[in-house]
C-alpha cells in the first residue's frame, strides 16, 4: 500500500514538474536534448519532464532602445545624435521565432549588433553630407536607415518599426559660429528692410516736396498773372478816371492842372498815412510843387515811346 502511494506521488510530481506557463506577449521555445523541438504559446503548457527544456521565452512585444552616438560630416564637422529605436519580432510564425531564438546568444548581443548597425548606417550617410545640411537631415536619415537595416533585421527575425532622431547637435564652436551666421543674416535682413523703409520715406517725402513746389509755383504763377491783370485794370481805370475828370474840368472851363495838383496832394497824404515810420524826403516848397507840376504836364504831353520825366524815373 505504501509503495502504491509512493508510486502515485512520483507520478503526480513528475506531471507537475512538466507543467509550466507562458505569459501573454511571449512565446516559449522548447528543446529536447539541446535540439529545437517546438514552440509554446501563452497559457498553461506541459512538457516532458526532465527531457524537454524551456530554452528561451521570446517577447513579441515592441521594444525600444535609446541611442547616443557621433558622426563626422564630409567637411569634417562632428555631429552628435540622440535617437530612439523601436523594433519588434517580425511575426509569430515558427520559423521567425526559431531565427530570433538561435541567431544570438543573448539579448545583449542582439542589442549590440542592432545598435552598431544603426550607428554605422547613420555615419555612412552623414559622411556624404556637409555641415550646413546636418540639421535638415532627420527625415532623410530615417528613410536611409530603414532601407539599409530592414534587410539585416529581417534575417534576424526582427522588424524596425520606427527610428526617431530626437536631437542633432554640433561642437560648441560650430554652434557659436552658426548663431553668429544666423544673427548676421537677421541683421542684414533688418538693415535691408530699414533701408527699404527709409528709401520709401525719402521717396515719398521728395514726391510730396516736389508736388508742394509744383503747387506753389502754379499758385505763384496764377497770383502773378492776377496781379498783372489787376495792375493793368487799375491803370486802365485810372486812365479812364483821369480822362473823365479832365473832360469834366474842360466842360466847367477849369484848368486841368487841378487834377495833377489833386494827385500830388493825395500822394503826400498817402505817404504820411501809410509810411509806417519810414523817412521820406519831399520838396514841399512852392518851387518844388511848380517843378512837379511841370513834370506832370510834360508826362501828359509826352509822345508815345518818349523818355519819362525825372520825377517818374525816380
Amino acid at each position: 500500500m505504501t509503495v502504491t502511494y509512493i508510486i502515485l506521488g512520483l507520478i503526480v510530481l513528475t506531471i507537475l514538474s512538466g507543467l509550466y506557463t507562458v505569459n501573454q506577449g511571449y512565446i516559449a521555445v522548447i528543446t529536447m536534448f539541446g535540439k529545437y523541438q517546438r514552440i509554446a504559446r501563452p497559457g498553461l503548457r506541459l512538457k516532458i519532464p526532465w527531457i524537454e527544456q524551456v530554452f528561451k521565452k521570446i517577447s513579441i512585444q515592441n521594444r525600444s532602445v535609446e541611442l547616443e552616438f557621433q558622426a563626422v560630416t564630409q567637411d569634417q564637422a562632428n555631429v552628435y545624435f540622440k535617437s530612439m529605436l523601436l523594433f519588434a519580432v517580425q511575426n509569430e510564425n515558427e520559423e521567425t521565432i526559431k531565427r530570433v531564438a538561435f541567431r544570438f546568444i543573448s539579448d545583449r548581443d542582439l542589442m549590440q549588433a542592432l545598435i552598431k548597425t544603426i550607428e554605422g548606417n547613420v555615419r555612412s550617410f552623414v559622411a556624404t553630407k556637409k555641415q550646413a545640411e546636418g540639421l535638415s537631415l532627420r527625415r532623410e536619415i530615417v528613410q536611409y536607415v530603414k532601407i539599409e537595416v530592414d534587410q539585416s533585421l529581417e534575417d534576424w527575425g526582427y522588424h524596425l518599426q520606427d527610428l526617431q532622431i530626437n536631437d542633432i547637435t554640433f561642437d560648441k564652436m560650430i554652434l557659436e559660429s552658426m548663431s553668429k551666421v544666423v544673427a548676421s543674416n537677421n541683421l542684414k535682413a533688418a538693415a535691408e528692410n530699414e533701408g527699404q523703409a527709409l528709401l520709401i520715406t525719402k521717396t515719398k517725402s521728395a514726391e510730396a516736396e516736389g508736388n508742394a513746389i509744383k503747387i506753389s509755383a502754379e499758385a505763384e504763377r496764377e497770383a502773378a498773372k492776377l496781379r498783372g491783370e489787376g495792375i493793368a485794370l487799375f491803370r486802365e481805370e485810372v486812365a479812364k478816371g483821369m480822362s473823365s475828370s479832365a473832360e469834366e474840368l474842360r466842360k466847367a472851363n477849369l484848368d486841368t492842372n487841378f487834377i495833377l495838383f489833386s494827385m500830388w496832394t493825395e500822394a503826400i497824404k498817402n505817404f504820411a498815412e501809410y509810411g509806417k515810420g519810414n523817412v521820406i524826403f519831399l520838396d514841399g516848397s512852392t518851387q518844388g510843387m511848380e517843378k512837379t507840376m511841370r513834370e506832370f504836364q510834360a508826362l501828359m504831353m509826352r509822345p508815345a515811346g518818349g523818355d519819362l520825366p525825372e520825377i517818374m524815373q525816380k
